[in-house]
């Protein structure tokens, strides 16, 4: 393996973790696969983090924060909270082939095993509330949207948006994605009062 400083390779273990936890998931992701991925041995793995659950925590970080950081740039670009809330759907149901919704499924599996990935997937997840909550909260303001508990709206929301697709990653024979789109937009619109359709319809340009 070519010569590397110290945070170029460990951006290179990180990222050949990640490879493989979206390869195999991240209960079956051992230090050997990681090498092997790495064309290293386990104990340049070893020398470089402190442990495999420390190793899986921060590859899990640097995926699940990125997809994350790419719907709120997506949301700033709405020019009002109606906008925002459609672009946030249009970038968390995307349907374009990516493993992260299968890697948020293992992370929720493995959380109670690992506490450093409970921590992440905690913190990652209370930022996507967080930032639906935002938007309902601008909404309100706006008088676009009625909602007396933004906070337990967001929560709402993301905790369907989430079921539904648990549901079809693991039975995509009962549901679809067409589907998990369809009806957790339609749960949004009841959640914040809006006619049927505001979340899904778009204005003519």
């Amino acid at each position: 393996m070519a010569r590397m400083n110290p945070d170029d390779r460990r951006e290179a273990i990180i990222a050949a973790t990640l490879a493989v936890m979206q390869r195999q998931g991240i209960a079956a992701t051992t230090v050997r696969d990681v090498a092997a991925e790495l064309g290293a041995s386990s104990g340049l793995i070893h020398h470089y983090m402190t442990s495999m659950d420390e190793l899986i925590a921060e590859a899990f970080e640097r995926s699940a924060g990125a997809d994350l950081l790419t719907t709120s740039n997506l949301v700033e670009q709405g020019r009002d909270p109606i906008e925002q809330m459609r672009f946030f759907f249009d970038s968390y149901t995307r349907s374009d082939g990516d493993s992260g919704m299968q890697l948020w499924l293992d992370a929720w599996a493995e959380a109670a095993r690992r506490p450093e990935l409970r921590q992440i997937s905690q913190r990652l997840n209370k930022a996507w509330q967080q930032l639906i909550c935002s938007i309902i909260e601008g909404g309100v303001r706006a008088g676009l949207m009625t909602c007396l508990d933004p906070v337990a709206a967001a929560w709402r929301i993301l905790s369907l948006l989430d079921g539904l697709h648990l549901q079809e990653v693991a039975h995509s024979d009962s549901v679809t994605g067409a589907q998990v789109t369809k009806w957790s937009r339609r749960g949004a619109e009841i959640e914040l009062g809006l006619p049927l359709g505001t979340l899904t319809e778009r204005e003519p340009s």
